[in-house]
Formats: C-alpha cells, structure tokens, sequence
C-alpha cells in the first residue's frame, strides 16, 4: 500500500536520494550534497511543497509542486516540475498516488490547477491522461537558456 506524506524540511534526508537519483535520470551528474541544499533552501523558504510516497515505511517517490499566478484568471496555479518514482517501485501506483494527492492539495489550496510538462518520449504520458490531465494542444512552450 502506497502511504502518501507532505514532507517537511525534517524530511530532506530522506527526500535527497530520490531527488539526486531523478536528477541522474534528466542527465545530470549525481551530487547528493547539492541536491540536499537545493531541497533544503525550497522547504525552508516555503517556495515549493514535496510529497513523499512510502511502501512499508520506505520512501520510493516524491513529487514536488512550485506556485505560480494565472493573470488572466487571477489565480494561483502549481506547476509540478518534479514526479519521481524509484525504478524498483514502478507500475506500483506510486506515481498514480503523487499525482492524486498534488490534485487533492490544488483543491485544498483553491488554486485553478496544476502544470506540468514532459518530455515527447516519456511513458508517464499515459498516466497523465489516464489521470484526465489533458495534453495542451492550443499552446507551444518556449524557453530561454540564460547562459
């Protein structure tokens, strides 16, 4: 059974592995000491909210949802930039569970929603829709890299 916990800066030891571990995943070289600080300064500052997923009692995928604004609807709105579940852990609802708790916590928090991008070739894209998240056909997303 998947448990699903709202992780406090207490929590960080715990989180940083999984958080090092989906960094290594999108291609970045494994710095677990960075990756802690980073989790440390988001929790702290209350600029992001993690959940954490737990299989008996051990921690196996996190999801972490960051605020922003809508200033056409003048609402809140949660971007989730991080969904990660322990390969060994996969196809055991574990992603399913984050996703439906990150839904549950936007409707707590009356925000209008949650966003969320992947990547063209990532699997996940079946859980998105199977969970009703609707693949956004009207809009191109741009980006500027700064270096």
């Amino acid at each position: 059974m998947v448990v699903i916990q709202k992780a406090t800066v207490k929590d960080v030891s715990i989180i940083a592995p999984l958080f090092n571990s989906y960094r290594v995943f999108y291609k970045q070289e494994s710095n677990l000491v960075a990756a802690t600080e980073f989790l440390t300064e988001r929790l702290n500052q209350n600029q992001s909210y993690v959940f954490i997923a737990f299989i008996n009692n051990k921690a196996v995928g996190f999801t972490q949802l960051f605020t922003s604004f809508s200033s056409v609807s003048l609402k809140s709105v949660f971007i989730l930039n991080d969904l990660y579940v322990d390969k060994n852990y996969r196809s055991q609802k574990v992603g399913a569970s984050l996703l439906l708790k990150a839904k549950e916590f936007c409707k707590e928090k009356r925000y209008k929603g949650i966003a969320l991008e992947t990547a063209i070739d990532n699997p996940a894209q079946k859980l998105y829709e199977r969970l009703n998240w609707k693949k956004d056909a009207d809009c191109f997303h741009y980006f500027w890299t700064a270096n």
